[in-house]
């Protein structure tokens, strides 16, 4: 990149290979860059929406019409473009849904603008219109949310089986969504105000454990009310089933321990080596027997345990699991009420954790071991079946956004109808407000208005409806105060959405608006992108590795690649 100095003679500003696209041009390619992934994943919004096959380039394959997975998996080059996948990566981190929707409004707010700056509104014009728009938006969505008396189980089933509708397991939500909600409601704490009434619940989905595997079908995942370990029994003498586990959460090896320096043992007779090795079963039937007189009967251990030690365990009918992951003991201390030891001279009847089953049961070619029903866990393990492997991937993806919804409504208990109503609902009475405004930031406003109805529009195309008839039926009931009317793809038409029980959490369409909102601006601020050149290769043989002519200090300018350093 250059400019022209005195005399004609070229200035050097950057680096050679660097380029630069300024104003309406560098505008109208990001817009361009941001729209294009917002139409991959528009075709998958909605319970008419379609799956996408990635294949990666290893060529494993994952099928889904989850946004934030679509477009996690592809390899997005264009920075506009990366923008857009960072918003449904922080709606799905913040919300766990509506990462689709998110993309999909920003791409309608950046198309929308994009007339304005045809016709020269200046972008700052457009920003600030859309800034007080998105409040203005926010200040609707709150006043016609409903808000539900914290932990209504009722609801929050509608919630998840509202999440799963438009996924794979669309067929077998209700039972699902029963589980999801009987997870969160087990794990949640909670949260009293002022007056000490119960406002809300804190919900640590750390405490809900995902096993999943192939086998059997959908009907067949289920919530255990304990904890799962994908680990068998250590010896065949033990029992495979124990009723009333009384169980004892070890992190110490249940072997002789090393001695930290080198020591040498000279035997000069074999009654000598003899007696060293009684002395080590001594030591482990020792171990045993504190755990025996702990009365426990069932050994998780997150180090090793010895043979020896095994065979005095199933000859006292004790359960041992070892090399258990240090995460699955903090699930089954709160799930069993055990505390974790570290020494064996601590462990009383007090440290042990209860629960009604204990059993090695075989799941496909593996064994695993259940611990379940426990009285008031406070950490669960939701094990999901299907047919194969992808689908049980899908499965797990979906009751995933089921979990993070159900949270979400626990942590602020208000919902809204889906289907697209609360944004048609927005965008009629932001167009009545748009009204009141002065100046440019009015067509901000009513441009906003016009984006908002992308996603009931998305729906009904997805849906296979007229999208002019749908928008104008829509638009005709919102003007009557329907402000429920929503696409219902199953009645192929405009219909009253919460009477259909479609609900979905209000956190998560401020969420929706709130992150399409701040990338859109972001990309409309961008006037000038200068792209720099790539360092070139050294020639073979060249010394110290450094391009020719990068001779001493002179060569900075071009330092990383870097277009600030000039």
């Amino acid at each position: 990149m250059a400019a022209q100095g005195q005399g004609n003679t070229p200035v050097l500003i950057l680096k050679e290979g660097s380029s630069q696209s300024r104003g309406k041009e560098a505008q109208r390619n990001n817009i361009m860059a941001a729209r294009i992934i917002s139409d991959v994943v528009k075709t998958s919004l909605g319970p008419r929406g379609m799956d996408k096959m990635l294949v990666d380039t290893l060529g494993d394959v994952t099928i889904t019409n989850d946004g934030a997975t679509i477009l996690k998996e592809l390899d997005v080059q264009h920075p506009a473009a990366k923008m857009m996948v960072e918003i449904s990566k922080t709606t799905d981190n913040e919300v766990g849904d509506g990462t689709t929707s998110a993309v999909v409004l920003a791409g309608a707010l950046l198309e929308h603008a994009e007339e304005l700056v045809t016709k020269d509104v200046h972008p700052t014009l457009i920003v600030d219109g859309y800034g007080s728009a998105a409040d203005q938006a926010l200040n609707i969505l709150n006043k016609i949310a409903i808000k539900i008396t914290p932990g209504d189980r009722k609801m929050l089933e509608k919630v998840a089986r509202t999440s799963m509708f438009t996924k794979l397991v669309s067929e077998e939500s209700s039972d699902l969504a029963k589980h999801v909600v009987e997870a969160l409601i087990s794990i949640a704490e909670k949260a009293e105000d002022a007056n000490g009434r119960v406002c809300c619940h804190k919900v640590d989905l750390d405490n809900v454990k995902v096993e999943k595997k192939p086998g059997g079908s959908l009907v067949d995942t289920k919530l255990i009310k304990g904890i799962v370990l994908d680990k068998e029994v250590v010896h065949a003498g033990m029992p495979k089933r124990v009723d009333k586990a009384r169980i004892a959460l070890i992190n110490a090896p249940l072997e002789i321990e090393k001695t930290e320096f080198s020591a040498e043992i000279r035997i000069n007779d074999p009654t000598q080596m003899k007696r060293f090795l009684d002395e080590e079963n001594r030591m482990l039937k020792e171990m045993v027997d504190k755990l025996k007189a702990a009365r426990a009967n069932v050994i998780v251990c997150q180090k090793g345990i010895d043979d020896i030690a095994q065979h005095y365990l199933a000859k006292a009918n004790i359960v041992g699991i070892r090399r258990v992951k240090e995460s699955d003991m903090t699930k089954l201390a709160k799930a069993t009420g055990a505390t974790i030891i570290t020494n064996l001279n601590d462990l009383t009847t007090k440290e042990l954790g209860h629960a009604e089953l204990g059993e090695e049961r075989k799941l496909e070619d593996d064994k695993w071991f259940f611990i379940e029903r426990c009285k008031n866990p406070k950490a669960v393990t939701m094990l999901i079946r299907g047919g194969s492997q992808r689908v049980v991937d899908e499965a797990e993806r979906s009751i995933h956004d089921a979990m993070m919804v159900t949270k979400d409504v626990l942590e602020k208990p208000a919902v809204v109808a889906g289907g697209g109503a609360p944004e048609a609902q927005i965008a009629h009475q932001l167009r009545k407000w748009a009204e009141k405004l002065t100046g440019r930031e009015q067509l901000a406003a009513q441009k906003f208005a016009d984006a908002m109805e992308a996603i009931p529009l998305t729906l009904a195309e997805n849906a296979g409806l007229d999208i002019i008839d749908t928008q104008v039926d829509l638009r005709a009931k919102h003007s009557q105060g329907k402000k429920w009317a929503g696409i219902s793809v199953v009645d192929a038409g405009v219909v009253d959405i919460y009477s259909k029980n479609i609900i979905e959490p209000l956190k998560v369409k401020e969420q929706i608006i709130k992150s399409s909102v701040e990338a859109a601006s972001m990309l409309l601020r961008i006037d000038d992108v200068i792209a720099s050149g790539k360092m070139k290769e050294p020639p073979p043989g060249a010394g110290g590795g450094m391009p020719p002519g990068m001779g001493g200090m002179g060569g900075m300018g071009g330092m990383g690649g870097m277009p600030g350093m000039m």
